[in-house]
């Protein structure tokens, strides 16, 4: 369970009372895409449904089982999470929104490069423009519709491209089985050299290029890499 420190509070007022229970600020997005995809265990910091978590006053059982026509806890948090929100101190939502920011920018800076120089942009210069667009966080909005956002408003500000790149890799066999591992996920050719070398051809976006290229070097030394 997450700790009691570390809990926001998620509230739904029904009925003129209000429920509260306590969940962890890190998993509310995954829990509102899919409930089943968290353990519930590890979305609260009590299995414990609140009229006041913070002064200690609890509902009835009668009272939950009115409201939420169950006594599951599971349920009845996939319900406060759905229509209720979720309450943060000034620092809690400062702190979850610049996580989500950086996120975002590293999402970007790792999908996508200035079509002109071929390279990533630097990080600080897609955070300089989102604040030049003033770009709003949502700590709780899924971060792949954030980053949607994100590039729109970026792209009159600064030049970016998704166009996939294609890179040619040569790899002794002994660094076969760990450059396997990440390249794989993109990887689109291969093939095995008659001196044993591994040879493939992977599709990647291109701000992940450089970073491939550079983990291949450092677990094959020998290795090849170009790209197409």
């Amino acid at each position: 369970m997450v700790s009691l420190d570390s809990a926001v509070l998620a509230r739904w007022e029904y009925g003129g009372k209000r429920y509260e229970i306590l969940v962890d600020p890190d998993l509310v997005d995954s829990f509102k895409s899919d409930p089943s995809s968290v353990n519930i265990d590890d979305f609260l910091a009590t299995d414990e449904v609140w009229h006041d978590a913070r002064g200690g006053d609890r509902p009835t059982e009668e009272a939950i089982e009115s409201t939420f026509s169950t006594q599951d806890i599971s349920e009845i948090a996939v319900m406060i999470i759905e229509k209720g929100s979720i309450q943060l101190t000034t620092n809690q939502r400062k702190d979850l929104v610049e996580q989500k920011r950086q996120m975002i920018i590293q999402e970007i800076h790792s999908t996508a490069i200035d079509p002109k120089a071929k390279t990533p942009h630097p990080k600080t210069r897609i955070e300089l423009a989102l604040e030049e667009s003033r770009f709003s966080v949502d700590p709780f909005k899924r971060l792949e519709l954030q980053v949607k956002d994100a590039i729109n408003v970026l792209k009159p500000l600064i030049p970016l491209s998704f166009e996939p790149v294609r890179v040619a890799f040569r790899i002794p066999s002994a660094g076969y089985g760990a450059c396997g591992k990440f390249l794989r996920p993109y990887l689109d050719k291969e093939e095995w050299l008659s001196n044993g070398d591994w040879a493939c051809i992977i599709e990647c976006p291109p701000g992940m290029a450089g970073n491939l290229i550079g983990k291949v070097k450092g677990v094959a030394g020998n290795s090849e890499a170009k790209e197409l």
